[in-house]
C-alpha cells in the first residue's frame, strides 16, 4: 500500500514574521499527521483483511483517520501558500475580480477572512470554492474535521490553532493574521483557482456539461 510522506517545505524558513523556532515546530507537527496518516491507514487494513471492521477499535479509528488525514493535507495547503517573496494580488487577476464579485469588493472580503480569524477558537479559516456554482466563501473550519462544506475546495488556508501563532506572537491573534497577510503566495492560490475551473467534472449533485 503507497504511504504519504512528509513534504519539504525549507522555503518557510526565510518567511518574514515567523521564526525559524516556530517553523521548526510546525513541521513536526506535521509530520506527526502524515505518520499518523499511514499509521491509522495500515491499521484498519489489517482489522479489515481479519473481519473486525465491525469492532469499537475500528469504528474509533476510522473516526480518527479524518482527523490525521485532514491535519496533515491542511498543513500541506496552508504551508504551500505562504512564500518569503510575497507580492499584491494582481487586480487584474481572475482571482481577485471573483473575490470582487463573489464579496462586493476585495477589502470587504479581507475584512471577512481577517474576521473570520480573530474569532475565539482554535481551527482554520479557509477561503473555499464551491464547484457547484462557482461561489467563494470564507469559511471556519473547526479542528480539522468539523465544518468542512461539501463540494468545495480550499484556495486559500490560513491555520489558526495556537502552535501556529503563540511562539511568535503569544495571545495577539491578529498580528499573526497580519504577518500571515504579508507572505501569502498569490500566485499559488491564483493557480488553485484556475485548476478548479479547468476541472469542472460532473459530481453528484450536478448535470453534466
Amino acid at each position: 500500500m503507497k504511504e504519504y510522506h512528509a513534504k519539504a517545505y525549507d522555503h518557510l524558513m526565510r518567511l518574514p514574521g515567523f521564526s525559524e523556532q516556530s517553523v521548526t515546530t510546525h513541521l513536526t507537527l506535521y509530520q506527526g499527521y502524515v505518520n499518523n496518516t499511514n499509521l491509522l491507514a495500515e491499521m484498519m487494513r489489517e482489522q479489515l483483511t481479519v473481519g473486525q471492521c465491525g469492532t469499537i477499535e475500528w469504528a474509533e479509528m476510522k473516526r480518527r483517520f479524518a482527523w490525521e488525514f485532514n491535519g496533515m493535507r491542511l498543513h500541506e495547503y496552508y504551508f504551500e501558500n505562504l512564500t518569503g517573496t510575497a507580492t499584491a494580488l494582481d487586480r487584474q487577476s481572475q482571482l481577485y475580480k471573483k473575490i470582487e464579485e463573489d464579496f462586493n469588493g476585495y477589502g470587504l472580503w479581507e475584512q471577512g477572512f481577517k474576521g473570520t480569524g480573530g474569532m475565539r477558537g482554535i481551527g482554520w479559516v479557509i477561503l473555499s470554492y464551491d464547484v457547484q456554482t462557482g461561489r467563494l466563501f470564507n469559511v471556519w473550519l473547526n479542528e480539522h474535521d468539523t465544518g468542512l462544506l461539501v463540494d468545495t475546495l480550499p484556495l486559500l488556508v490560513m491555520d489558526m490553532f495556537e502552535h501556529a501563532y503563540l511562539p511568535d506572537y503569544r495571545l495577539k491573534r491578529q498580528e499573526y493574521v497580519e504577518a500571515f497577510f504579508n507572505v501569502i503566495d498569490w500566485g499559488r492560490v491564483e493557480k488553485r483557482l484556475s485548476d478548479c475551473l479547468k476541472s469542472q467534472l460532473p459530481i453528484a449533485g450536478r448535470d453534466a456539461a
